[in-house]
């Protein structure tokens, strides 16, 4: 089988392996890490391997069931919610009956459920009695990227397999070779938070957090005026969660340097609580803009 292709987490990979070659399955799994770090790859990677015909070895396999699962036509495999949006009850309701289906071309059925922390009480509700009482034949894979929003009675009847993020060589390397980056800052990389989803997303804004960067470094040079000025590049209302989140990496690389850079990272956090509760937009960044400048400038003079 093919995981070769995911970069990442080798533990997992020889778990997952091992248990197909044992004939160790398990009816329900509940696959925890990070967002963006390959969990739904490697969930249909091991689907693809249970529903083998073969059991081969070999990284490509021609067996019927592989050649439909690469097609995306196999009979026996179902995944919902792979666009990551709220699943609701009715769209559980069809699963569980579709569960008590028998296999048509492999020995088992497997069934994955993306971003199931999306899924509405009432939706996490009526996959319990499957889950507690599965048909033999049946696997189902549970993905998540925060455990805390599903149901205890759900967690305790799922194998957990818990999913770390990225190295930063692996990563590093993986977005050069495959993603055109050229070069990657310490900072951008950490912002990348071992998530290959998160490097992609922020691609296209590349230009836009060096630039982040450069303003954080230069905090101590520049007058008021000129900091505000080149601050406007953080005004983007759709991003401007993962923009803070990037101004707080910038800000914990600079505390070496003054330790008030640490009241600053608490400015930060005041401009996302004010967000989060609607304040205004431009008033709030306004702020957290000359609360920075006056937190390095004019405190460090005064002391």
């Amino acid at each position: 089988m093919n995981y070769n292709n995911i970069i990442g987490n080798s533990e997992v990979k020889d778990y997952l392996i091992k248990s197909v070659e044992n004939q160790n399955i398990l009816h329900s799994y509940l696959f925890l890490g990070n967002a963006g770090i390959g969990k739904l790859m490697f969930a249909k990677e091991f689907a693809k391997q249970i529903l083998c015909l073969e059991n081969t070895k070999e990284e490509i396999c021609t067996c019927k069931s592989c050649t439909c699962f690469n097609g995306k036509n196999h009979p026996d495999f179902y995944s919902i919610n792979e666009e990551s949006e709220t699943i609701k009850v009715d769209e559980i309701r069809k699963l569980t009956e579709r569960v008590i289906e028998k296999p048509i071309l492999s020995s088992r059925k497997i069934y994955i459920i993306n971003d199931c922390e999306k899924m509405t009480k009432e939706a996490q509700n009526c996959l319990l009695k499957t889950l507690e009482e599965p048909p033999d034949f049946a696997v189902i894979i549970l993905i998540s990227s925060n455990e805390n929003l599903i149901l205890n009675t759900i967690k305790s009847r799922c194998m957990s397999v818990k999913f770390k993020p990225i190295e930063d060589k692996e990563l590093l390397t993986f977005v050069k070779e495959n993603l055109g980056y050229t070069d990657v800052s310490k900072n951008l990389l950490k912002t990348f938070d071992g998530s290959i989803g998160k490097a992609i997303a922020l691609k296209d804004s590349k230009e836009k957090y060096e630039n982040i960067d450069i303003l954080i470094s230069n905090l101590a040079n520049k007058d008021i005026i000129e900091f505000m000025l080149e601050g406007k590049i953080i005004y983007d209302k759709e991003n401007i969660y993962d923009i803070l989140d990037y101004i707080i990496v910038c800000l914990y690389s600079k505390i070496n340097e003054n330790e008030r850079y640490i009241e600053c990272i608490k400015h930060v956090n005041t401009c996302i609580t004010r967000l989060n509760s609607n304040s205004n937009f431009d008033m709030s960044i306004d702020n957290l803009l000359f609360k920075m400048w006056e937190e390095i400038n004019e405190k460090s003079n005064r002391s």
